[in-house]
């Protein structure tokens, strides 16, 4: 951050100042990146389309194959007696681990199939 407001000051002949202060470095030690209105969108182990939109996620060092989310919906799609069926969910948080290929939500979870069928829980795993 220090080189890119040097190099900055260098190129524009200004010098930007950020307070220290102004800086949450448990914030920048804690996560790796941090996305706001992120989705995901891709094909299951059975080849079908699922989809998963975030306010926002976040990876963390200590958990590189884990994508933290908030705010989470989003659908998948599975085949039932011949016919394709769409599950849309909703959580309040949700985790992406993609080395299990799995989505863990949490907190006020809803899932409405369009084949009539709800759920609410506060936990459910879903493996894409």
């Amino acid at each position: 951050m220090v080189a890119s407001l040097v190099a900055g000051a260098l190129f524009t002949r200004q010098l930007l100042w950020a307070p220290i202060s102004a800086i949450n470095m448990m914030d920048v030690t804690a996560n790796q990146f941090k996305m706001y209105g992120a989705s995901f969108l891709g094909k299951d182990s059975n080849g079908e389309p699922f989809k998963i939109i975030a306010a926002s996620g976040r990876q963390e060092y200590d958990h590189p194959n884990i994508i933290f989310m908030d705010k989470v919906s989003g659908y998948t799609t599975q085949i039932q007696n011949g016919e394709k069926v769409v599950h849309n969910f909703s959580a309040k948080t949700g985790e992406y681990n993609r080395e299990d290929k799995t989505v863990t939500l949490r907190g006020n979870v809803r899932v409405k199939s369009d084949n009539g069928n709800e759920i609410q829980t506060n936990e459910l795993v879903i493996r894409i």
